[in-house]
């Protein structure tokens, strides 16, 4: 299936048209809104979900040479792409080192509710995908911020103070224990213990209406980058904007060429590239307000969840399969 197949089927899809007319709502100022604790139980129904899935994949195949190559693939990417990014965003824009530090951490860790279109996505071609993939995307939360923080104090001058101490404890308690992490992580491990018995037994609950709640959590993350785009879009100069869509495409293609001698499946290698090509707007904003509180929130979130995000949904993903196609097995 070409590119521009794969773009059409996609862009017709539920969630991506949910997300649409959550967007368009937000943009037209409709009093149309998800309360905020019905937004946090739905997130946290997908990351059980997803990662209790996970874990039941992995306990069919077990612990395998590949699925530790692959994670070291992931770790290696949410670490090394916050460099990449950071120094593009120095030559092409007037941002502070800062602010690109902190720009620079949320595209090497990884978008979440991208990572569920782009399963869903493998899904409805009829591809299978790893498993394991689930523990992958738990691992390149973290590197990402690790390396933006060195970048930014690497680039404070001499005698500033580098905010080590209780704020460090503070950020690595913050990322270790975010709430998306730990369901994450936890259900997955639930999922491996008790296998596919534990999965005919709540399947009723975290398989079949799972597409509807990615629905209406799209719907929800619409309206959020709507009312990011209304209010933030004048911090974005048009190199930062272009950054928030060429990045993506470049650490896509540095992830296919890492993951091409692995040996991927064809739906693992998508999603695999998918999650280098995805950006955070959850956990490291959460860690950025703690360990770059000088950063700009106007740019960084309105950059990740109001260009990059709409961006991956609607071509990326399809761009990403296409690719995956020349990459997988």
């Amino acid at each position: 299936m070409s590119f521009f197949e794969l773009a059409a089927q996609n862009l017709v899809s539920p969630m991506v048209l949910f997300f649409a007319l959550g967007l368009a709502a937000a943009l037209a100022r409709s009093d149309l809104s998800i309360p905020e604790a019905v937004a946090k139980t739905i997130a946290l129904y997908l990351m059980m979900s997803i990662g209790f899935k996970g874990g039941v994949e992995v306990a069919k195949s077990g612990i395998t040479t590949l699925m530790l190559l692959v994670m070291l693939a992931g770790v290696f990417l949410s670490f090394i792409i916050p460099v990449i990014g950071f120094f593009m965003l120095r030559a092409v824009s007037r941002l502070s080192a800062i602010d690109a530090a902190a720009i620079a951490a949320h595209y090497g860790s990884i978008s979440i509710v991208t990572f569920v279109a782009a399963t869903e996505a493998v899904r409805g071609l009829g591809l299978p995908f790893e498993g394991f993939l689930v523990a992958v995307a738990a691992v390149m939360e973290t590197p990402a911020i690790l390396s933006a923080l060195l970048l930014a104090r690497r680039a404070q001058p001499a005698g500033q103070p580098q905010g080590e101490g209780e704020s460090a404890g503070a950020l690595i308690r913050e990322v270790g224990l975010n709430s998306s992490v730990v369901m994450l992580v936890g259900s997955f491990l639930i999922g491996w213990a008790t296998g596919a018995k534990g999965l005919a037994m709540i399947a009723p609950f975290i398989v079949d209406p799972f597409r509807g709640v990615l629905c209406l959590f799209l719907l929800d993350m619409g309206l959020v980058a709507g009312r990011g785009m209304r209010e933030g879009a004048r911090h974005l100069s048009p190199p930062v904007l272009a950054f928030g869509i060429l990045m993506p495409l470049f650490s896509a293609a540095v992830a296919a060429l890492l993951i091409l001698p692995l040996g991927l499946s064809v739906g693992g290698a998508a999603v695999f590239i998918t999650l280098a090509a995805s950006a955070s707007y959850i956990a490291v904003p959460a860690a950025m307000r703690l360990a770059l509180p000088e950063a700009k929130p106007a740019i960084y979130l309105t950059l990740s969840l109001g260009v990059t995000f709409p961006f991956n949904l609607a071509l990326g993903i399809p761009l990403y399969l296409a690719l995956a196609q020349r990459v997988g097995l």
